[in-house]
């Protein structure tokens, strides 16, 4: 496992502040004889100390995938499947899979598929709490579309939640990108939507959880 770059500044800070914390609770508890106040406030800076570092963890993944294998592009539960109108890059009908992630999975996120990346595009928005409805076109979001090997294409895009203040992508358009890759990282909270082919096969269903770079979503056909 390792750290992502993205939490190495928060990490800092976080450990500055609870140490700061921390020193006050040894002056103002244990050495004025409050034992059991002191355990219990550096218990709760063990916490938070925890909850900081885990939310910014990378698993080490080694998988080898298939060529038209769609793997699931970040940890989390698989919260909306159905056929949708895809109105900013296809404008036409598509399957929709939405997977949510909690501020305790692991908020890196990776290619689904291999391919060309055809379209990046970044949008300013709200920030609905993720599994609101309007929470795909209305949030900060990212989009991105890889153009398969086959000439099909798949949409990704990264939704801002209600505690989520900053969307990171790092792909390019005309870059080639392989199947669990990294593209990019959501900071505390939010959901990654996929819009695939209509005869695409998929290979999940609602509130499966699902695990980014191991999970079979499907198959582009």
């Amino acid at each position: 496992m390792k750290l992502h770059r993205e939490g190495y500044l928060i990490i800092i800070i976080g450990m500055l502040l609870l140490s700061l914390i921390q020193l006050g609770n040894y002056y103002l508890f244990l050495a004025t004889g409050w034992m059991w106040l002191f355990l219990l406030l550096t218990l709760g800076a063990l916490v938070m100390a925890y909850l900081i570092v885990q939310f910014f963890r990378v698993p080490n993944i080694n998988e080898v995938y298939d060529g038209n294998t769609i793997i699931c592009p970040a940890d989390g539960k698989v919260v909306v499947i159905e056929e949708v109108e895809e109105t900013e890059y296809f404008h036409d009908r598509r399957i929709q899979i939405s997977i949510f992630m909690s501020p305790l999975n692991v908020h890196a996120n990776f290619n689904p598929i291999a391919g060309i990346v055809k379209y990046v595009k970044y949008h300013k928005g709200l920030f609905l709490v993720a599994w609101h409805p309007k929470s795909s076109t209305d949030n900060e979001r990212s989009t991105v579309v890889i153009e398969h090997a086959s000439g099909k294409e798949v949409l990704f895009r990264q939704v801002a939640g209600a505690v989520a203040r900053r969307i990171c992508y790092y792909v390019q358009p005309g870059e080639h990108v392989e199947t669990g890759s990294e593209f990019g990282f959501i900071k505390f909270g939010s959901r990654i939507d996929l819009y695939l082919p209509l005869d695409s096969e998929i290979n999940v269903k609602i509130d499966d959880v699902v695990k980014g770079r191991v999970t079979k979503i499907g198959v582009i056909k």
